[in-house]
């Protein structure tokens, strides 16, 4: 089965949920339930393709051959948000090892500042899934790539998960890295001038951890 580089979810359950999660009046117990739900979704659509290894076993009737996933797994959080998704693809990887990044983005310059990485000094896994449920400038993400490439996993052994992007922020992630697959619930059209996807989620972080400043 032939994935494309990017794929964007067309799924009535996932279009409701993502409408639902714009609201305004959607609180952080139902932002929160609502950002899993489209991570799991994310998360079974994106390992179709995972490889596979078979082994001999037995049921209690008789002999089978069962499979197992070849690749060893591991998760790379953008925090904060990111921690939003983490617990989805935990339900896929209950053994997968976490690595948390720390990048947030300078409100001036709207460049990405690392202050975080929880990763070992070389990687004891084989792919990566990248989470971060929102792509506005697309400047996060590709810091973010930038950090597991240099740890020495290839692009084409990451795969991106993400609730929202903008198209900008897209295009602009697929010009630095145009092997790397990406799996989405949604696009939007617009950018403010302050970076911010129109009309969006708003501040996925604030949204999720009942941290909204009045």
């Amino acid at each position: 089965m032939t994935i494309a580089k990017l794929n964007v979810l067309s799924h009535p359950i996932v279009n409701a949920v993502l409408s639902n999660l714009r609201q305004t009046t959607t609180g952080p117990k139902e932002f929160r339930e609502g950002i899993h739900q489209i991570s799991l979704i994310l998360g079974i659509e994106a390992t179709r393709t995972l490889e596979e290894s078979s082994f001999e076993g037995e049921t209690p009737v008789g002999p089978f051959t069962g499979t197992v996933i070849k690749p060893r797994i591991g998760l790379t959080p953008i925090l904060r948000a990111g921690l939003g998704m983490t617990d989805a693809l935990l339900t896929l990887f209950p053994n997968a090892p976490v690595y948390h990044l720390g990048l947030f983005r300078e409100k001036v310059t709207l460049q990405p500042v690392e202050y975080y990485s929880k990763l070992p000094p070389s990687p004891p896994v084989d792919q990566v899934f990248l989470l971060d449920p929102l792509i506005a400038t697309g400047g996060t993400a590709c810091a973010a790539l930038a950090m597991i490439v240099d740890w020495g996993i290839p692009v084409d052994r990451v795969k991106l998960l993400c609730v929202l992007a903008s198209r900008e922020g897209l295009a602009h992630v697929q010009a630095e890295y145009p092997n790397l697959e990406i799996w989405i619930a949604g696009v939007d059209e617009q950018l403010t001038p302050e970076g911010i996807i129109s009309p969006g989620l708003g501040d996925t972080g604030d949204r999720l951890f009942s941290t909204i400043r009045t």
